[in-house]
Order: structure tokens, then sequence, then C-alpha cells
């Protein structure tokens, strides 16, 4: 895998319905490290209406996924299969104390690319809110371009 990467973000919060399922997906440039064995991606995100970015940090393997937000938003989440993990999430309007129970963490990883599922369920304030599932899909800047993809400068 190369340095310069494409990240597409996919989560999907169940409600009780799972047809009520809401879907967000986002695609960023991200720079992707390998060091002690586990994988790196770092990007920054900016939220609509605030111009301080968010930088954040994916660090993964062996069955966890470790989220790291820094910036307008602060947060440190582990998804830990078969574990419960709680974290502090701070934004510009207060604090909210955030659950995960983590079922499932799968990594597939290729040479130019690689795939990261989560399943947990999602409480705050150790209140359950929803199941939930994030689908993070890790591809080279060179095999991008090679199928047909946009400038990432």
């Amino acid at each position: 895998m190369t340095q310069e990467v494409l990240l597409t973000l996919q989560g999907l919060q169940f409600d009780q319905r799972e047809e009520d399922a809401d879907k967000i997906e986002t695609v960023t440039a991200g720079s992707y490290y390998k060091r002690n064995g586990k994988h790196y991606v770092v990007y920054e995100e900016i939220t609509e209406g605030f111009e301080q970015p968010t930088r954040n940090r994916l660090k993964f393997g062996d069955n966890v996924l470790e989220l790291s937000r820094h910036g307008l938003i602060n947060m440190h989440m582990v998804f830990q299969e078969n574990k419960k993990n709680l974290t502090n999430y701070s934004t510009p309007f207060g604090q909210i104390l955030i659950g995960i129970d983590t079922r499932k963490v799968k990594i597939s990883e290729q040479e130019d690319n690689i795939v990261v599922d989560v399943d947990y369920s999602l409480d705050v304030n150790y209140e359950y809110l929803s199941d939930c599932h994030i689908r993070i899909d890790i591809l080279s800047k060179e095999k991008f371009k090679q199928q047909g993809g946009f400038s990432l400068n």
C-alpha cells in the first residue's frame, strides 16, 4: 500500500426497523502508513458551518479499530471485537458519554486496498441508541487512478 490513499467511510445506523436505516458516506484523501504491525490512516475533515478542521487518525489491526479525532471535535473511540468501550465525545456544544459494544471487526487486506468492516451497538449516556455498521475502504492513489478516478490533489 502506498502512502497516498483515497478513503471511503460508509456508516449505517439502524433504527428499530431496518428500513429506517440512515446511511452516511464520506470520500476523502488521506495518508497511510504501517508501524509495528498496525495500520494507520490520517485525514482531515471540515464540519459544515465551522472553519477549524478536525484531524482524524484510524489505527487498526488484530480485530481492533481505533478512531481518534482532534480539533473541533475531540474523542478516542475503540472498536474491539466482543468488548464494550466507553468514551467522551467532546463537541463545540458539550460532552456526550458514548458506549460502543462491538460485535465484529473484520480486516481484509490486499496489495492496493484494505477494507475494514465493523458491526456494533451504540449507546449515549448509558441508553441504547442503535445498531451500526461502519465500512472503511482504503485504496491506493495509484489504483484509484488506474480505475479512472478523479484527481486527489
